[in-house]
């Protein structure tokens, strides 16, 4: 198949967390089975400007990356952002800004199957905590149409499903596939004692909050390992201090490569609390490092995990894990498990291909 993946910002670029990873590894396991595969998105790097070519095609592990500007930076406006009919698929993983709403234009107007992933952003309560008025009347004016004449809708767990569900959105031909990953060997490094470890973007939906709170009840460490474009390290740092567990938080920013394996492999336990978290690939990463793995209800991944016995769901439980390594070993054991057994992209992406085939098998509506 011709693919076609739209979405708003790429490699290099990796302050916005997960999805561009997860995206560039579905993108790379497709050409890895032969399919054709292209991706435009812009030159955008949070502030910045991406030191990429604009004008042709880069080869990134296979993948041909087509860099845009973007006169209007905030939505991501790309007016060169040439679309072509001559796809079989076009998958957009943007709501909220111009690229996806583009792409889904121009498939409608040429016959094109598309596929969205929402990728996390269609969730009541995150349209209300933020840009609510903004939101609901370009979900209102732009998204609905795009969202009700679509192939299918694409989900990364059965909870962002559930989530998307509430908010009255068109969602047909709705599916799950997970996010993948590239399985690797843990690093052969000690584990170092009653550190808990979050590793992600810095975001107030992580619910960092709720592990610093939790501090002054564990005899353990807290390492924030993530970029902070919110600058919200501040306000972090300012509640330790305030709890007296300052000493026992650290932020060592981002880190990436096989230092960000070494580091997972080193923790105790890997930590997600967050409010709302459509699937999770820091828990993965954990798991694959055979890191026990805390969650908070909210995160995809959460049912998964207590499935396999790879973690606990609620932060009550640190404690006693603490206490108990035999236990910590059968968890982290039981997650390099279910890792290979259900998260790897050759797995993943034959699902893929199998929604795809579904897709292009329609007439659009």
């Amino acid at each position: 198949m011709r693919i076609l993946h739209v979405v708003p910002t790429y490699l290099p670029a990796r302050r916005y967390g997960g999805p561009i990873v997860a995206v560039h590894g579905l993108c790379k396991a497709l050409v890895a089975r032969g399919h054709q595969v292209d991706v435009f998105t812009t030159n955008v790097d949070g502030e910045g400007t991406l030191d990429v070519p604009v004008a042709t095609p880069v080869d990134v592990d296979g993948v041909r990356v087509h860099y845009f500007p973007s006169p209007l930076r905030r939505l991501y406006w790309s007016p060169s952002m040439p679309f072509a009919s001559d796809y079989d698929l076009i998958h957009s993983h943007a709501i909220y800004l111009w690229p996806g709403v583009a792409a889904a234009r121009f498939a409608r107007k040429h016959g094109v199957p598309y596929v969205i992933s929402p990728r996390g952003m269609l969730v009541p309560e995150l349209i209300r905590r933020k840009s609510a008025v903004a939101k609901n009347v370009w979900l209102a004016l732009f998204e609905k149409r795009a969202f009700a004449h679509a192939s299918a809708i694409h989900f990364t767990s059965q909870l962002e499903w559930d989530e998307a569900n509430r908010t009255h959105m068109p969602l047909p031909s709705p599916f799950v596939v997970p996010n993948g990953i590239d399985l690797v060997a843990k690093p052969d490094v000690p584990r170092d004692a009653n550190t808990l470890l979050f590793l992600g973007r810095i975001n107030w939906k992580k619910g960092l909050d709720r592990v610093i709170e939790a501090l002054p009840r564990l005899d353990a460490r807290l390492v924030i390992a993530g970029n902070d474009e919110e600058n919200l390290t501040p306000r972090l740092r300012e509640l330790a201090a305030k709890l007296g567990v300052a000493e026992r938080v650290e932020f060592p920013g981002p880190i990436y490569g096989d230092a960000k394996n070494e580091l997972l492999a080193r923790a105790t336990l890997f930590v997600l609390a967050s409010t709302s978290e459509n699937f999770g690939n820091a828990v993965v990463e954990a798991m694959m490092m055979e890191t026990p793995v805390v969650l908070s209800q909210e995160v995809g991944l959460a049912d998964d995990v207590a499935r396999a016995n790879a973690g606990v769901i609620g932060l009550d439980a640190i404690d006693a894990l603490l206490r108990d390594p035999a236990r910590r070993a059968e968890l982290g054991r039981n997650g390099r498990r279910l890792v290979e057994e259900r998260f790897t992209w050759p797995r993943v992406v034959e699902e893929m291909e199998e929604a795809y085939g579904r897709c292009s098998s329609k007439s659009l509506r």
